[in-house]
């Protein structure tokens, strides 16, 4: 549930109630403002709770950890917890002589810090769920799922879009200054901030395309170890999302460079210079949006369970791709995906070469489009959009 006007459920909630029956503790993590806090306290609306962005609980984790968790004897929930990073020795010491089944929840927005400390100090004692921006099916069931893919694109699905009367080009600029800026300059040294404004823009407009460095280096007047150390910033503060490809041994000779997606659309909207709805029925990058918004549904559908991302793409050096792999750790399920409203005629050609190379032509695979009818071609389901919000989640 959310603390708001609206009340939305989480997917994510029974998963974490899940997980807190079998672990002593259960970290959320994510992007800021995509709900953390406010799903880890309805979750757990009897623990007490603190945030070590407060600069005096901060303080008091850092100089007396001990003395701060033996106040909380039955356990508290803490939010940003890799702020203070001693903190998670002294959790270990106190889950292995008490173990308590979800006696601690923490939150945290940084990749590098929350999960390389749980690494270090509790591996094995932690139920982790990666909660990104609200999804399609939660949007459905609070009936707040707009039948406009363009608005949907254009706003994005960060929790604060649903419960205020908010515009992208009020709240995504503050969303930038506030948080990622900060968050990067905590991360590393940043001396050029105008460069690094400059280069997320240069990610946004490379959405849905192998990442090149040495280009977005160029481009941006920085070098290439810059260059891939900003990705690696971005990537965990959960900005954005880097997909793997396949490494399918039915052809060898496939690309082996990631594509480049954005955890929301309605950033990469705002960073591509899109301020209002019309300009994105006829923007360049309108299909590659589409794209990472459908990417985007499977991924947080992934995470909402508990699971690894475990998508990938596929595209061999002749050019030859499918946009997206289902991996469920025995077969690979195809997903292909147009932003069209209508099926071309070669719309297929890729899925149907895909199937007769890796010997899965029987096996169902997926078309989703900017349309609106369901229909099917063999094997191949073909899929509007907004039938995800059902699709995914079964």
């Amino acid at each position: 549930m959310c603390y708001c006007r609206i009340m939305i459920r989480r997917t994510a909630h029974d998963t974490i109630m899940r997980l807190a029956r079998g672990f002593p503790v259960v970290a959320i993590t994510g992007p800021r403002q995509s709900g953390k806090t406010t799903l880890a306290r309805s979750a757990f609306p009897h623990k007490p709770y603190l945030t070590l962005e407060d600069p005096d609980t901060r303080l008091l984790a850092e100089s007396d950890p001990r003395g701060l968790l033996s106040a909380y004897p039955d356990g508290l929930i803490i939010d940003e917890a890799q702020r203070a990073p001693l903190l998670f020795s002294y959790l270990q010491g106190v889950v292995d002589n008490n173990l308590v089944p979800g006696k601690y929840v923490l939150t945290g927005s940084q990749q590098f810090g929350l999960l390389s400390e749980i690494t270090q100090s509790l591996a094995g004692r932690v139920g982790l769920v990666q909660l990104l921006p609200f999804a399609m099916n939660e949007l459905e069931s609070a009936g707040k799922l707009t039948d406009d893919v363009d608005r949907l694109m254009l706003y994005g699905m960060y929790p604060p879009f649903y419960d205020r009367d908010l515009a992208p080009s009020d709240w995504l600029p503050a969303y930038v200054n506030t948080y990622i800026e900060r968050d990067v300059r905590q991360l590393i040294n940043v001396r050029d901030l105008s460069a690094f404004q400059r280069f997320i823009r240069m990610c946004a407009a490379r959405t849905g395309q192998l990442l090149n460095l040495s280009s977005l280096a160029s481009d941006c007047g920085i070098s290439h170890n810059t260059a891939a150390a900003w990705i690696s910033v971005l990537e965990a503060s959960y900005v954005v999302f880097l997909l793997r490809p396949h490494f399918s041994n039915f052809n060898k000779r496939m690309v082996k460079t990631p594509k480049l997606y954005f955890i929301d659309t309605g950033l990469a909207a705002w960073l591509l210079g899109v301020r209002e709805q019309e300009q994105l029925v006829f923007h360049a990058q309108r299909g590659a949006l589409f794209e990472n918004l459908v990417v985007m549904e499977f991924l947080k559908a992934r995470f909402n369970k508990g699971q690894q991302a475990d998508l990938h793409f596929w595209r061999d050096s002749k050019g030859l791709e499918v946009d997206l792999l289902l991996d469920d750790g025995i077969t690979l399920k195809p997903v292909e995906i147009k932003s069209g409203q209508t099926i071309a005629a070669d719309s297929l050609v890729s899925l149907k070469k895909w199937c007769d190379l890796s010997g899965t032509s029987g096996r169902p695979a997926w078309l989703v489009y900017g349309g609106t009818s369901e229909l099917a071609n063999g094997n191949i389901a073909i899929i509007p959009w907004r039938k995800l919000a059902s699709e995914i989640v079964a």
